[in-house]
Order: structure tokens, then sequence, then C-alpha cells
């Protein structure tokens, strides 16, 4: 007997290994909730809202490295998924999402919730089409999750509502041919990126995510060319420990050493890195870049040398070229100022700074719900955490003080919005990470802003009883923007949150809320936080005052941010 076109798809996630389905249920999608309800091996989880379902499974395949699945029902639940799955299309990981479509005969005759779903998705997707036949299958099934996985990124199969349950006349097995071709310049392109860094006296790394399957080859070349490596924020991951080379990160998460290591080097090599902010590369050395995409090459700074290949297989045949540096001041000094900078971020870290460096609470800080130095909190997780913790952020402030405070030692992951930088992300990818995990602790820092927005899927948290701790650093404040704004010369406006009691919310739907008003309290909070079984949102009031000071902060940012506060200062008197 022949399969329909709902079992086919479900049968081929199954032999696809994927896990879980994410999205919420209805209409279009019934015949395909069906067919996972009956299939063993293969979960549905009934998301709140789609957004949140695309971000699981973004995060599933991130973490993974195989196809995420989300699903999303006829016009506005497809909708929903929008925003998640963007941030899956700048992340480059492969997701597949399926969406339901008006009955075939309705199409394109303005019916109830129609979208024209392969105009909407044609942004995101690497791959969109709709069946229109069953015999369609498993054929558009097979292109749609080739595309994702060769391309990185998002197919959209859109399913009609009266296809579903239809049988196919001819019934085969899907078949995926998934192996991903690995390519290296030839060797005269090599041997002039050679020569160009055995020519130069001071080189410098950058090394992105692109290379973290090249951990061994990355830091022999920072060996031979006795070369600072500065590390985007998504390379912390399985760069950060054991790596005698690294200096942390640059941009406005970064720190002065990183900084230093750019501008005093006269040669950079890029590895796997497309890192965006043009303003913080060096202005004067020569560029060697290695990606395995060509079109990224020279995009965010002009290359002398770009070389289109896989970062391993690049740098295997690049090494036997490339000459032992005779002169290591350029990797000790920036090694001694990234260790001097990280003593500095101890004592920030420390719950007491306050007191220890000012031999009384400042009159801003008398109000002790605003005392908890969001470092402390930062250093504090990452003391108790476990060593194979997977990691999620929300984008803002939250990430500032876990790319500076958290290691990614032992097998610890991480992910987050950092292509895309969306708010809300963190929690719904640590319920996607805490699922494809479920035997590791998965830790989300939140904001407190991005927390609320998507608010609703704690409940999926408490549904599928998901151990996920959920950091929450409650400043009341939208703290990236009230940031961007005064470093301009702005007074704060539109970034105060009147939030409610996170912890005593979470007590509310039945999981565990601890709140944290006194620094005295901060470890053994966190610790009991770590220790709970069961989810755990551990609500921390934060100082809103605080700030992450840029690795290279200019004049007009300190005279901005002096008028911003006058500004604020005068406002506050009714001025």
């Amino acid at each position: 007997m022949a399969r329909t076109v709902a079992h086919v798809i479900v049968d081929a996630l199954k032999e696809l290994g994927v896990g879980h389905v994410f999205g919420v249920v209805g209409d279009a999608l019934n015949p395909l909730t069906d067919a996972i309800r009956t299939t063993e091996g293969l979960s549905w989880i009934g998301c709140r809202h789609e957004e949140a379902a695309a971000f699981a499974a973004g995060a599933q395949s991130q973490l993974s490295g195989t196809v995420g699945v989300c699903m999303g029902t006829v016009g506005p639940g497809s909708v929903h998924l929008l925003n998640g799955l963007y941030d899956a299309a700048k992340s480059r990981t492969p997701v597949l999402a399926i969406c339901g479509q008006v009955p075939l005969a309705e199409i394109g005759s303005d019916y109830f919730q129609e979208v024209d779903n392969d105009l909407l998705f044609r942004d995101v997707a690497v791959f969109r089409a709709t069946v229109t036949s069953p015999d369609q299958m498993p054929r558009m099934l097979e292109s749609a999750v080739r595309a994702a996985v060769a391309q990185g990124g998002v197919a959209v199969l859109t399913v009609p509502g009266d296809l579903g349950d239809q049988a196919l006349s001819e019934d085969r097995p899907a078949r995926f041919a998934l192996d991903r071709p690995v390519t290296r310049p030839d060797d005269p392109a090599l041997a002039e990126a050679a020569e160009l860094l055995n020519s130069a006296a001071r080189v410098t790394l950058l090394v992105g995510r692109g290379a973290r399957d090249a951990r061994a080859e990355v830091l022999r070349t920072a060996e031979l060319l006795a070369a600072p490596m500065v590390l985007t924020l998504k390379a912390k991951e399985g760069f950060e420990e054991d790596n005698a080379f690294q200096v942390g990160q640059t941009g406005l998460i970064g720190n002065p050493a990183a900084a230093h290591a750019f501008d005093s080097g006269d040669a950079l090599l890029m590895l796997g890195t497309d890192f965006p902010y043009r303003e913080w590369y060096p202005k004067d050395a020569d560029v060697v870049q290695i990606d395995d995409r060509a079109e990224h090459l020279g995009r965010r700074v002009p290359v002398t040398v770009g070389l289109a290949g896989d970062v391993g297989a690049t740098l295997r045949g690049l090494l036997p070229l490339l000459k032992a540096a005779s002169d290591r001041a350029h990797l000790d000094d920036a090694r001694k100022r990234f260790v001097h900078w990280q003593e500095g971020q101890r004592r920030l870290a420390r719950p007491d700074h306050d007191r220890r460096s000012t031999g009384k609470v400042r009159a801003a800080l008398d109000n002790r719900d605003h005392a908890i130095r969001p470092e402390a909190l930062a250093a504090a997780v990452d003391a108790y955490a476990d060593q194979d913790a997977v990691f999620t952020s929300d984008t803002g402030m939250a990430t500032v003080w876990l790319s500076r405070f958290v290691t990614m030692s032992g097998t610890r992951r991480l992910i987050g919005s950092y292509n895309l930088g969306s708010m809300a992300n963190a929690m719904p990818q640590a319920l996607g990470a805490q699922l494809w995990a479920p035997d590791r602790q998965t830790v989300a820092f939140c904001g407190d802003g991005g927390l609320s927005m998507l608010l609703g899927d704690l409940m999926t948290i408490r549904t599928y009883r998901l151990p996920v701790k959920l950091v929450v650093f409650d400043n009341r404040r939208l703290g990236m923007v009230k940031l961007e704004q005064e470093q301009v010369g702005l007074p704060e406006f539109g970034t105060e949150l009147d939030n409610p009691d996170f912890a005593a919310l979470a007590t509310a739907l039945g999981i565990t809320g601890i709140r944290v008003t006194d620094p005295a309290e901060l470890h053994d909070s966190v610790r009991r936080a770590f220790d709970t079984p069961g989810p755990v949102v551990l609500d921390v009031l934060t100082n809103p005052e605080e700030m992450a000071v840029p690795g290279k902060p200019t004049v007009a940012q300190g005279w901005g941010f002096a008028v911003a506060k006058v500004k604020e200062a005068l406002s506050g008197l009714g001025n």
C-alpha cells in the first residue's frame, strides 16, 4: 500500500536522524502531525509561538550539524516562523520548514488565511516550493533537504491542506546524498599567501567559527607565526580553552589586547570568519583570508590574498610553506595585555567590588535591588555550570557578560543570535538544545527584555519538563539600547522596562523561581539553581547603570556618554 505525502515526509525525517519537530498544530498540518504521532523515534514538540519553534529547530541544527525541522500552519502560523528562520539563515545552518497552505483548488483566490509562502520566504530560503501533486514526493523533499545542507540554509516546503493525506501512485524511499566536498586552493595561491605571511614582522590571526574543525592546524599556524589570535564570539567554543595564543574578542564586546593586536600587526590572517564590523579591522595591514565561500573574500576588508577553501584543508597545504618566526614580541605583548585585562575583569566580578573600590556603597547603589553586578552573576554561573553545559545568550548585554566571564572549557557549547542579532532567542534556543542533549545542562543567559518577549514558551519548557536553567539579567532596561543612546550623547529614552517578578511568575507556572536582590546571596542562589532538578528561572536584579567599555573606546563616545548623563540628570530635575 502506497504511503501518503505526510508519511513520506515523516519517514524521511526519521531516516535523516531528526528527533524533534517543533511547531503549533492546526488545519493543514493535521495529516503531518498525525503521522508524527504514529511514528516511533520522532517527537512533536508543541510550542506556544512558531517563532520559538523556529529558534529551537535552528539551535538543534547548529548543535548537531544535521537538519533541524519546524512547522507552521496556514498563513499566520507560517508568518510567525520568519524571525527564527532568518536566524538560521544568517547562522548558515540547515533547517527545513514545512508550511501549511490552503486547499490546492483555492490557491490564488485570496482564501481565508491564504499567504503566498513561495513569495513570503523568498529572501530567507535557499529553497522554496509548493507541493501540487503527491507524485512530486519524495523528489521535492529530497531537493529541499539537499539545498538546505549543501548551502547551509533554510528550505521551505509548502503542503496544501488537502494533499497531506493523499497517497503516492509510485512510492519509494527518500534518498539523500548529503556529503559536502572539502576543497582547498591550488598551490600557486598557497605559495603567494605563504610569501606574504613569511615576510611580515607581526602577524595577527582572526579566527571564526568556520575554523572549528581545524583547531590543531590553527594552533600550529599561530605557533609558527608567533601570532596572537583574536577570536570571534562564535569561535570561543573550540578555541578559548588551553590556547596560549588567544587574546579574546574584538569589537564592542572586545578588549584592549585584541584591539592592540589588530592595530600593531602588519599582516592579518582571517580563518573562517565573516566578522562584519569594518571599523574594527586594522587599517594598514596586508590581509590573507581563508573562507569556504569565495563570495565572502574581501567583503569586510580589502584582502591581499584570498583563498577559497575549507580552513583545515587549506592550512594543511599552507603550513609546510610557513617559516617559524624568530621574534615573538608581538605575541608576548598581546598576551601580556590580555592577562592584565582579565585580572581587571576578575576584580569587577567580585560581588562587593563597589564597596571595595570606594570604601562604601555608592549613593546610586543604596537600593540593594540595584546592587548586583552583572559581571559577578556571569562569573558565578561560569564557576558552577557543568563542563559540558550548553549555553545560549540573548542579544545585548547578556551576551557581553557571557563573552567576558564565561569560558568555553571542557566540552561546553555556545549558540546565540550572533549574526541576526534578534531579541528573545536565548530561551527558545535553550529549549531546542535541552531536547537535543537531555543529559547535559543547558543554561540560557536571558535579558529581561528578551525573556518577556516570548514568555509564553516558558510553558513549553514546563510541559516537557525540560531542566533548562534560565538566568535572567534583570536590570529593568533594554541595556544595549541604553548604551547605544548614551554613547552618542542622547539621554536614555524608551528603554525602561516595567518587569514582573520573573521568579514569582515562574512559580505560578509550576517552574522553580529564585529571585536574588542581595549580592551576598548571589553565589548560594546560583549554586541552588544548578542543584535544583527541573527547570529554574533565576531572576537576578542587576545594576542598570553598569556598562561594558569596548576594547578601543573613542573620545567621541566618552564625550557623548558625559553629555547624555548631564541630560539625564537635568531631566530628572524636571528641566
